[in-house]
């Protein structure tokens, strides 16, 4: 049976980040996705530019009449703009999502450094979206702004951070550390109380415009597939992986491009 996850979160008109990415994500790790838009953008890959917000009964009319009609195996939230949105969306889920996979991408600010959340909504995100996560994946910034503490530069602090995340309420973290400096990119999740290492060697290339929206997208499509935390982690970290080494095989804009979604199928299709 073909999977189907509901991504809601926002448009990127240059196809690299936003829901644009995460049906690119859903969709090469072999899942059908779907969609609930939170906000317009007009960006590209040098920045964002214009925000135009989606009203939050519209986000909340998006969301019911998906669930109306299909069933969804899971959810991955990425962009939510304002306080007002999230509270929606929380109230959606609850209402809607009862038993299905939650994957929360706190999206707080842009590759090119424009703010895509307001400062009121960190509160919301905290208290009404991070309880219903079943995985939250932020990066080094978001899960030091999520927890108000300096931003952690090293594998313990990141372990420490994941741990006190978990205390919030979802029901494992994953924080990603390739802002950490150094020739590798681990990630650390904590689950059930035990702590997971995911070990990439760091690619040199600026093209790494949507790897946050994918990543959550990827590993969407494998819990409602029915994987295991540390198995759903693990493969969506390596598809990340090899679409980060790919991405320089696009020609998108001149800025922080986006990865390569499908180098896996493309490659192979070429063979």
């Amino acid at each position: 049976m073909i999977r189907n996850v509901l991504s809601i979160a926002g448009s990127d008109p240059s196809g690299g980040a936003g829901i644009q990415a995460d049906i690119k994500a859903i969709s090469a790790n072999g899942a059908y996705a779907m969609t609930a838009i939170t906000a317009l953008t007009a960006q590209n890959t040098q920045g964002v530019s214009w925000i135009e917000l989606v009203p939050p009964d519209f986000v909340a009319a998006q969301i019911a009449a998906v669930f109306a009609d299909v069933r969804v195996d899971a959810v991955k939230i990425g962009m939510i703009a304002t306080s007002d949105i999230a509270a929606t969306v929380a109230d959606a889920l609850t209402k809607h999502a009862d038993n299905v996979p939650v994957v929360l991408d706190p999206v707080m600010i842009a590759k090119g450094g424009a703010p895509l959340l307001a400062d009121d909504a960190v509160k919301t995100l905290r208290d009404r979206l991070l309880p219903l996560a079943t995985l939250v994946t932020p990066n080094l910034p978001e899960a030091a702004h999520l927890l108000d503490e300096p931003v952690t530069m090293t594998r313990d602090a990141m372990a420490h951070h994941a741990q006190a995340l978990a205390e919030l309420g979802p029901q494992a973290v994953l924080i990603k550390g390739g802002h950490l400096p150094g020739d590798d990119s681990p990630d650390v999740l904590y689950a059930a109380g035990e702590t997971h290492w995911f070990e990439s060697k760091r690619t040199a290339t600026q093209n790494t415009h949507g790897t946050g929206c994918s990543l959550s997208s990827a590993l969407a499509a494998e819990l409602a597939k029915g994987a295991a935390l540390p198995q759903a982690v693990g493969a969506a970290k390596a598809y990340i992986t090899a679409a980060i080494v790919a991405a320089d095989d696009l020609n998108v804009g001149q800025g922080h491009g986006p990865i390569h979604h499908f180098t896996n199928l493309w490659n192979h299709a070429h063979d």
